[in-house]
This record gives C-alpha cells, sequence and structure tokens, in this order.
C-alpha cells in the first residue's frame, strides 16, 4: 500500500516542477518583452514613420520636382523649462525633393545653465515616412548658458516618392513639430584637456 502510494506521488511531483519551470519561462519571457518593447517600438517607428516619425536620410535625392508643398514650423516648450523657442519662418514652400535648410532660434531666459532636448513629429502622422531629415538638434542635450541665445538648424527635403503614392494627391501642407523637454541631470561633459595635451594633439 505505502509503496502505490509513493508511485503515484513522483508523477504529481514532476508535473508540479514541469508546470513551475513553465510559468517562470512565461515571466521571464514577459518581463524581457517589456524591456524590449520601448526600442522595438522606436525602431517600428523610425521604418515606417508611424505616428509621424520622420526618417534619417544620409544623402540627397537625384533630382527635386516641380510640385510643391507648404512645409510648417511648430514650437512648445513643456514646463519646467525657461526657454523662448520658436522658428525663424513659420511657414515656407518647397519643392518635393528639393533640399532645405531652416533655423529655429532658442533663448535661455533663465540667470543659470539650463539644459533641454528636444523630440519631434510630423502632421499628418502617416508622412513621416517621406519627411527625409538629414540633420537636426534632436534627441540631443542642449545645454544654454545664462541667457544665451541660438540659432539651431534643421536640414531636410520630402522624399519623392510621396509623389508617387495618390493617397498623397491632394496634400498640400506638413508640419512639422519639436517640442524641447527639461533635462535634469544633464550628461557630465568631458574635462577640457590641458595646454599640454592640446600641443602633444597638435604635434
Amino acid at each position: 500500500m505505502t509503496q502505490q502510494s509513493t508511485s503515484k506521488a513522483k508523477p504529481r511531483i514532476s508535473r508540479d516542477v514541469m508546470v513551475a519551470s513553465i510559468c517562470g519561462f512565461v515571466v521571464a519571457f514577459m518581463v524581457g518583452a517589456s524591456y524590449a518593447a520601448v526600442p522595438f517600438y522606436d525602431w517600428f517607428c523610425r521604418v515606417t514613420g508611424f505616428n509621424g516619425t520622420t526618417q534619417v536620410a544620409t544623402s540627397a535625392p537625384e533630382k527635386s520636382l516641380e510640385r510643391r508643398i507648404a512645409v510648417r514650423f511648430d514650437s512648445n516648450v513643456s514646463g519646467g523649462l525657461p526657454w523662448k523657442f520658436q522658428p525663424e519662418q513659420t511657414e515656407i514652400s518647397v519643392k518635393i525633393g528639393e533640399v532645405v535648410t531652416v533655423y529655429y532660434t532658442v533663448t535661455n531666459q533663465a540667470a543659470r545653465t539650463t539644459t533641454g532636448v528636444a523630440a519631434y513629429n510630423v502632421a499628418p502622422l502617416t508622412v513621416g515616412a517621406f519627411f527625409q531629415k538629414i540633420n537636426c538638434f534632436c534627441f540631443t542635450e542642449q545645454s544654454f548658458g545664462p541667457g544665451e541665445k541660438r540659432e539651431m538648424a534643421v536640414v531636410f527635403y520630402v522624399d519623392p516618392a510621396l509623389a508617387a503614392d495618390r493617397e498623397y494627391d491632394d496634400l498640400n501642407t506638413i508640419t512639422l513639430s519639436y517640442t524641447f523637454y527639461p533635462v535634469k541631470d544633464p550628461a557630465p561633459k568631458p574635462l577640457a584637456a590641458t595646454e599640454t595635451d592640446k600641443r602633444k594633439g597638435n604635434l
């Protein structure tokens, strides 16, 4: 009788261990997936232009088209950042495929050094896949001294592929919007080189 009870208990223990192992694997997978979700979402937005995320171009298109489109520029500053932030032009007309440089002006209105970082998107949101930026100040910490004013450039073009998509035949305007957010603990800057180091670097 005792031997039979023992022999029946063994499979139950094995099943318990198996269930516990599967549960542990599922929990580990869910935790890993949650950490991977943010970079995956960022990658997905950059590749597809989802949610108005613009693309990053390494070179200009070979030619521009005659079709023009209006590009409007919007600027915002999140609470806690004492900056004046505005585009030098609120709207321009550009040829599709034409490389354009525009400037935003930032002024630190505080009596202390402050740091911010800009995020951006375009509207309509689906146009992000066609808005190609060659250079901009986004996602890089920007530190300003007391009262400092600075011009910040954005170099971009509208991909000629947009003109080939019939969905955008009636599209006349794209809005590029930036928002600066405060950075409470900016990354430390490397120490300046000493005069001796500078001379060595010039040898």
